[in-house]
């Protein structure tokens, strides 16, 4: 069926996120959809895990599917930290939770393949987009339907990413102009530069409890029989 597309904006059939918050990288914690994050990004290991199924060498990366392993990195080198092996004398990867998929073993070994090219967490073939170093919640009320929801995004998200999060909620959400405070939303710009500013720090100053005001975006309907 033919689709008059949106009024504005990107094409959110094909939409690409540019970041995902902490609790959501969590909720990919079983092998068969298997996310991590370090150094600031996001990775889908799940094609890494379904072309090593049953190898013991798994174990480690199976423990964190959902977690943050940036402890298991060197930040400048960007690799995985080495530390001198105190029964050969040699550099090598340090890996408290046991050796894992492309690591050397300690000592030379003729069943161990290094034909593989480059190991999996230095190219950015599993990469899915950045981690949101700083979250907060916002309030969406549907004007026309008097439903309000709750999100938790991302400090740097635009308007256009946000209204991707909240599209499980209200398919025809790019048929309404947003607005905070009378004004409409420019949804190129994220919600600080749209003015609504993050006060958390402020209200820890004050000891308050943030959650007591939860900025709210209100959406009104256009009319303009978009379909996403």
């Amino acid at each position: 069926m033919p689709r008059r597309g949106l009024v504005a904006g990107p094409d959110l059939d094909n939409f690409q996120r540019r970041y995902f918050t902490p609790s959501e990288v969590a909720e990919h914690n079983q092998p068969e959809d298997l996310w991590v994050s370090y150094l600031g990004f996001v990775y889908n290991l799940t094609p890494l895990v379904e072309e090593f199924k049953g190898d013991l060498l798994l174990k480690p990366i199976l423990e964190v599917a959902g977690q943050d392993i940036s402890h298991w990195f060197d930040p400048q080198t960007r690799d995985i930290r080495k530390h001198i092996d105190p029964l050969t004398g040699c550099m090598r990867y340090r890996t408290p939770r046991g050796r894992f998929v492309h690591i050397p073993p300690p000592l030379p070994r003729s069943d161990w393949a290094n034909d593989f090219g480059v190991p999996w967490w230095k190219g950015a073939n599993y990469q899915v987009g950045r981690l949101s170093a700083r979250t907060r919640n916002i309030r969406i009320i549907n004007t026309l339907a008097m439903q309000e929801h709750t999100l938790q995004v991302g400090a740097l998200e635009s308007m256009w990413e946000i209204l991707h999060r909240y599209l499980p909620y209200n398919a025809h959400a790019a048929s309404y102009t947003w607005k905070y405070d009378g004004k409409n939303l420019n949804m190129d710009q994220t919600l600080e530069e749209n003015g609504i500013r993050d006060e958390e720090e402020e209200f820890d100053y004050l000891n308050m409890d943030g959650k007591l005001h939860t900025p709210a975006i209100l959406l009104y309907f256009n009319d303009d029989l978009t379909e996403l």
